[in-house]
């Protein structure tokens, strides 16, 4: 895993905490912040990384991408678009 596949995967884990905690957090986590961030990672992927994982940050699915940067493939859903 390159050094952006990693950061990126830290930033999915502190996303889908941040989301956990949305409904008693006080303050709220600033989710705009994550998504940012992700963005600018996702621009700096490797040419030679997964084309699913492109897609999945591309299309926004975020916990999508987190179960595959973490090898948990079975747990992927499917979705409506052709390469989910």
């Amino acid at each position: 895993m390159s050094d952006v596949h990693t950061e990126i995967l830290t930033v999915l884990v502190d996303l889908d905490a941040g989301v956990r905690t949305m409904a008693t957090a006080q303050p709220k986590p600033d989710l705009l912040a994550f998504f940012s961030k992700l963005d600018r990672l996702t621009a700096q992927l490797p040419a030679e990384s997964a084309p699913e994982l492109r897609h999945y940050l591309q299309k926004k699915s975020y916990e999508k991408a987190r179960l595959f940067l973490q090898d948990r493939f079975a747990e992927i859903q499917k979705g409506g678009c052709d390469k989910d």
